[in-house]
């Protein structure tokens, strides 16, 4: 008898291109997609409670593997339950495979290169030395990565096999294959070969997840796609990775900021349908849109809980910093048309002082507001394509949003 799949997907309206409204159903709950996922690195949400994430309309929480293998260890969390559990979210959940943190530590590390960045061109691009990696805190071989800790400069290792027995024991719904995410200026010829040890990596995962029936059965695998701004390579790592067993698919690397919606469509156009579609950490209200169009169910950030804690809060009219002078005296929300409990109970003078005073509150309040914006514009846009608007949305909210620069 054939396992049951520990996640399906039915897709409700499809759009005239690749985008679409579906439902994700997990062992913890299901997810009306498009859906923004709120990112809670080490099992929280900063400076929010599990019942305000829930409060604010999140579906889902993802944590992240590298922090929570460091701190307090994926056996803790394992015996607590599962991250849900620990941190008492109760709804559905993610873990990343500690890929990323190859990147960071690695080609990126004491770098300005970061998920979404310009390419540098002519011969800067050619300056990209991959084989130079002394002082970093992460080294690459076939076989995984070898990594210094950021706390105590102790070494760890990750494999394909590693993550999977981390991710199991961290016990999300649903997890990622381990992958080398590449920076946007690295050569071609990296990120090829990046790209292909991403895929045996994948296979390595798919094994390793699949030799263990009792988790297998709980929890979804995803692959995740890298090729960088190739679409060659993009269209390659979709159709090697989309014939493989997975239960869902990331889309991964780091992009150029003006290439990243036409790669996304490169890769969803070939990704099987029926299965859902995470583009891992983009959350620019821009992006998001261009995400969606091209075919993205699921995407997640940091940015909205980083930036609402040091002020920058996104409105309909664009970004504004609580810090700035101009709002000691503001006795208006911060956003009226936003029905979350800051805009519903605060003014824009009171957080200014709150931010001016470096107080705890302020940084609370700014999280809620934020992720209450880009949750509630998922949720818009789910709207939009179920009833055939979308296109009337994008234009609207963009035109608006675009006009006034970050003040």
């Amino acid at each position: 008898m054939k396992q049951r799949k520990p996640i399906s997907f039915k897709i409700e309206k499809k759009m005239a291109g690749l985008g679409r409204a579906g439902i994700l159903i997990t062992p913890h709950g299901e997810i009306k997609t498009p859906a923004f996922v709120t990112v809670g690195t080490k099992a929280t949400v900063k400076a929010l409670t599990p019942e305000m994430v829930s409060a604010l309309g999140a579906q889902v929480v993802l944590a992240n593997t590298y922090h929570l293998y460091l701190e307090p260890g994926d056996e803790i969390v394992r015996d607590a339950g599962g991250f849900g559990k620990f941190m008492n979210w109760h709804g559905p959940t993610m873990t990343d495979s500690g890929g990323f943190q190859v990147f960071s530590l690695g080609v990126a590390f004491g770098s300005k290169v970061g998920k979404l960045s310009k390419v540098p061109q002519g011969e800067n691009e050619e300056a990209f030395v991959v084989e130079e990696q002394s002082g970093r805190l992460a080294k690459i071989d076939e076989g995984g990565v070898t990594f210094k800790s950021y706390k105590d400069g102790s070494e760890h290792r990750f494999t394909p096999e590693r993550s999977m027995e981390i991710q199991h024991n961290l016990g999300a719904d649903m997890i990622f294959a381990f992958d080398e995410c590449t920076s946007p200026a690295a050569p071609y010829e990296y990120q090829k070969e990046a790209m292909e040890r991403t895929h045996r990596w994948a296979q390595r995962s798919l094994d390793a997840h699949h030799a263990n029936d009792e988790v297998s059965s709980k929890q979804g695998l995803l692959g995740v796609v890298q090729g960088g701004r190739h679409r060659e390579l993009r269209e390659e790592s979709a159709r090697v990775l989309g014939a493989m067993d997975f239960d869902g698919y990331g889309i991964g690397g780091s992009f150029d900021k003006d290439d990243m919606t036409t790669a996304v469509g490169w890769v969803n156009a070939i990704l099987p349908e029926e299965k859902p579609r995470h583009l891992l950490g983009i959350g620019e209200p821009e992006d998001l849109f261009g995400a969606v169009e091209n075919g993205c169910d699921l995407f997640d950030c940091v940015a909205p809980t980083r930036t609402g804690r040091n002020g920058t809060l996104h409105t309909r009219d664009g970004k504004i910093n609580m810090r700035n002078a101009q709002f000691v005296r503001d006795f208006t929300v911060v956003d009226k048309e936003c029905d979350c409990y800051t805009c519903k109970n605060y003014t824009r003078a009171y957080l200014a002082h709150l931010f001016r005073s470096d107080e705890m509150l302020a940084g609370t309040l700014g999280s809620i507001h934020n992720l209450r914006f880009l949750v509630s514009l998922s949720e818009k846009m789910r709207e939009a394509i179920l009833s055939g608007t979308f296109e009337i949305l994008k234009e609207e909210f963009l035109e608006r949003y675009r006009k006034t620069v970050e003040r």
